[in-house]
């Protein structure tokens, strides 16, 4: 059967030469902040690795998650996923329909007890709520959940929504709003928030499971590392100018139309982690901080909550920001310091690169 392929068997039946695959692995390498080195490590994971079985539950959403891992460009990583792994249950991606969709998720719950990954998108009317908020076939949100969870191997929460509330849970909270991870119980649960999620953060969740068997090092809110280890503000192009103290005070004037920093405008960059800066949207072609517009921290707990999205941060994060704030000193002090700063981190960083070619992994593997 179809599901019980190797990933190696299941790109070469897809025409995948052994020359992509090894690009596919470096890619994927890349993508969870691994050194180059370890691609064959990689490709020798993937190559024997067994099609995993995955439910994607769908809940109070808006379907953006799923719109963003589909709309996604080709061919990519998210292709490659994709097609190998067996995506038995999906409310819009689905064929089947009604009770013939129902017995899908329940056949896939038994043929695969106990190794399944379960992704989440929506929170779901909590325990205590009026089970009639929410549900499908009959079934109530949190029903459906605590039943496809019983064999799960690891949960997998998309969106912001599934990850900490989202829009539902938002005051006043009508339906009582949860998220996946407060229902979960001691299953492992790893949040990929985002309004929506970039798609490869998706798909390279997938992947370090498929490669490792276990989920990756995360942060306190259960979110991959490898993608929010870092804040939008750190990796952001217009940082030079927040360094010199350089802001557009409204979205058509002079350092606006100059590409100044956005945050005055309420860019929430400086205390949202995520990784937009580095992979941006549609191929890699831009994002909302390079359309102009500032950065709403959607990945961030709360966020709905968290004040107005065009009022500025009280209190810029960081030594840069707090020391132009306490000590009123000028933008250009403050920009030389942190030019020399990020100069000494842009030497270390390059000195520890690993250059490795295509070539090369071949003679490796």
């Amino acid at each position: 059967m179809a599901h019980h392929k190797t990933l190696g068997e299941s790109l070469r039946a897809h025409g995948v030469s052994r020359r992509g695959f090894l690009k596919f692995c470096a890619a994927t390498a890349s993508m969870m902040a691994l050194p180059p080195t370890m691609t064959p490590a990689i490709a020798a994971a993937l190559e024997q690795a067994r099609r995993p079985s995955v439910i994607w539950l769908s809940f109070q959403e808006c379907t953006g998650c799923t719109e963003s891992l589909t709309r996604s460009h080709s061919p990519t990583v998210e292709d490659l996923i994709l097609d190998v792994i067996s995506l038995d249950y999906h409310h819009t991606l689905q064929a089947a329909s009604g009770e013939a969709a129902e017995h899908a998720r329940e056949v896939a719950m038994r043929e695969n007890f106990g190794n399944y990954l379960v992704v989440v998108d929506g929170s779901l009317p909590g325990p205590d709520s009026n089970p009639g908020y929410s549900t499908i076939a009959g079934i109530s949100n949190y029903q459906m959940l605590m039943e496809t969870l019983e064999g799960a191997a690891a949960v997998v929460a998309v969106g912001t929504c599934a990850a900490f509330g989202g829009l539902p849970q938002a005051n006043p909270n009508p339906t009582g709003a949860v998220a996946v991870q407060t229902l979960a119980g001691d299953k492992p649960v790893i949040n990929v928030p985002g309004c929506p999620p970039v798609p490869m953060v998706i798909t390279g969740v997938l992947a370090q499971y498929l490669t490792f068997g276990k989920l990756p090092e995360m942060d306190q809110y259960n979110r991959p590392l490898a993608f929010f280890g870092q804040s939008i503000h750190d990796r952001c192009y217009r940082r030079p100018f927040y360094d010199k103290g350089l802001f557009a005070e409204t979205f058509d004037d002079e350092g606006a139309r100059a590409g100044w920093c956005l945050y005055r405008l309420g860019c929430k960059g400086p205390s949202t982690y995520n990784a937009c800066a580095t992979m941006r949207w549609n191929a890699g072609t831009s994002w909302p901080v390079e359309a102009g517009h500032p950065c709403l921290g959607c990945s961030e707990p709360k966020f709905w909550d968290a004040g107005g999205f065009y009022d500025a941060l009280s209190v810029p994060p960081g030594d840069t920001g707090s020391t132009l704030l306490a000590a009123g000193v000028s933008g250009a002090i403050i920009g030389g310091a942190a030019a020399a700063l990020a100069k000494r981190r842009q030497k270390a960083d390059l000195a520890e690169r690993q250059p490795v070619k295509i070539d090369e992994l071949e003679q490796k593997l």
